[in-house]
């Protein structure tokens, strides 16, 4: 058959919200135009992220009636390590409540002052808690990846000769690990081949540098590998998994992405020196190494998951999905991240809306557009959460792209809720030319994409604003 259903049936449902246009400006501007401090029931369509949000499958809800809730060696943590060594095949494994706390955890322990984690693409908080600890994060995507109109198999790859040689340029101690994030989130969710995480492994072989790879959307990305790479597509995914994580030293995992869980995570190593040292901190913020910070329920759920996301009539299914979506809107003329990506489509709002200035935030713009048309969350990925870095002048730096990401959450929303989203995409897109843009008002110092607050920018008063910036007094007369 060329139509390709849903691997699943639906059991039980959740009534949707639906608003009008007039409430959505008012939920709008209670939230500051930030997506993020809408009230979850005021969203029509949440493409927000697919963190946590899947729909639970009958297997995992059953599991968690299994939940063994002691707070010391319980058999749900036994149950959860068997699967993640089975798939994964590192010898520490260590749950956390989610993948934020791994990266923290492991940061704290490998990073220092004056450290330097190189990562194809560093996401949001992976950055954020290299900074924190006044380490620095670097990105050394291929050339590709700043081209979001230009077709790549594997778009996320890590530039193999610019890692030689900033690890050349760099003292290698101050260098503690190096990262790789599958699939590449930041720029579209492009995957990473294998000839390329080999040769990442190869080049840190020779320095004595240890390799840790994101792991949260592992699955979609060996899934593309087998798809796209040569000698792999006889191979199962779950062999393709095995392989990928063979060549690294530790991993850190989301598992409420592809775990398809609602929450938690976990962080790896085959160092048992290393791996107490996580452990010890792990104590002290998250909990008992056996339950990490989560129920024993939660680890049931997780350790399903893990097994399910292989499924490859699954995968097969929601990469036909988020194609979809972005063909039918690309094809309209909406300029999206080429290829589309394994969780998500990327609208590129630097070429959609050419006439906001990138520190006016076109992709802040377009993601309130879409909620404004039709209730879609979305979610900015621009100069509103990447552009934290500043010239000597004190000026803000524009992040290289301003994409906003579609991200479908893992058996949630059905074939009539994409074509609501194309529709509104495109109703949006034929108005393009009279979106304005947005001013932060208030914002924190790490991750302000998620609290920042905005307002729209009147180009006259933004005009005279700038003006006065530059020491010139500009008097308005009624």
């Amino acid at each position: 058959m060329k139509t390709i259903i849903e691997p699943f049936r639906v059991k039980v449902v959740e009534p949707i919200k639906m608003t009008t246009r007039d409430e959505r400006e008012g939920y709008l501007k209670d939230a500051a135009y930030n997506l993020f401090l809408l009230k979850a029931e005021n969203v029509i369509i949440d493409l927000l992220t697919d963190s946590g949000t899947a729909a639970m499958s009958a297997e995992q809800w059953s599991a968690l009636m299994r939940g063994d809730e002691s707070y010391a060696g319980s058999k749900s943590f036994y149950r959860f390590e068997e699967v993640v060594r089975d798939i994964f095949g590192f010898k520490q494994v260590i749950p956390m409540h989610q993948g934020r706390a791994a990266e923290r955890i492991l940061f704290s322990v490998m990073c220092k002052q004056g450290s330097i984690v190189p990562n194809n693409t560093n996401f949001d908080t992976t950055r954020a808690n290299i900074e924190y600890l006044g380490a620095e994060a670097v990105d050394l995507p291929i050339p590709e990846f700043y081209q979001p109109a230009v077709n790549h198999p594997f778009k996320g790859n890590m530039d193999t000769a610019a890692l030689e040689n900033f690890i050349k340029r760099v003292d290698p101690e101050r260098i503690p690990l190096v990262m790789v994030t599958v699939t590449n989130n930041s720029g579209g969710g492009q995957p990473v081949s294998m000839a390329n995480i080999r040769e990442v492994k190869a080049i840190c072989s020779r320095y004595g540098v240890p390799l840790y790879l994101d792991a949260c959307r592992f699955a979609e990305n060996a899934y593309f590998i087998k798809l796209r790479e040569a000698g792999y597509a006889d191979k199962s995914v779950k062999e393709i998994a095995r392989e990928m994580f063979s060549y690294a030293d530790g991993c850190t995992m989301s598992a409420k992405k592809d775990g398809l869980a609602n929450i938690g995570g976990f962080l790896c190593t085959n160092d048992d020196q290393l791996a107490q040292q996580e452990k010890d901190l792990l104590i002290l913020t998250e909990g008992f190494p056996t339950y990490g910070g989560l129920a024993g329920r939660d680890l049931e759920a997780i350790a399903v998951g893990l097994e399910e996301v292989l499924h490859e009539d699954y995968l097969q299914y929601r990469f036909a999905s988020i194609r979809y979506l972005g063909e039918h809107i690309s094809r309209a003329g909406v300029p999206i991240v080429q290829p589309p990506g394994g969780h998500a489509i990327y609208i590129d709002a630097r070429a959609m809306l050419p006439h906001i200035p990138p520190l006016q935030y076109p992709g802040q713009a377009l993601a309130v557009e879409l909620y404004r048309e039709a209730g879609i969350r979305s979610c900015e990925i621009g100069s509103v959460m990447h552009a934290e870095k500043y010239t000597e002048s004190g000026e803000e730096m524009p992040s290289a792209m301003e994409l906003v990401r579609l991200a479908i959450p893992h058996r949630v929303y059905t074939q009539s809720h994409i074509d609501y989203v194309v529709e509104a995409i495109l109703q949006v897109y034929e108005r393009r030319t009279s979106i304005s843009g947005y001013r932060i008002v208030s914002q924190p110092k790490f991750l302000r994409h998620f609290t920042a607050r905005f307002e729209p920018v009147d180009e006259l008063t933004e005009i005279l604003r700038v003006r006065s910036n530059h020491g010139k007094q500009i008097f308005l007369q009624n």
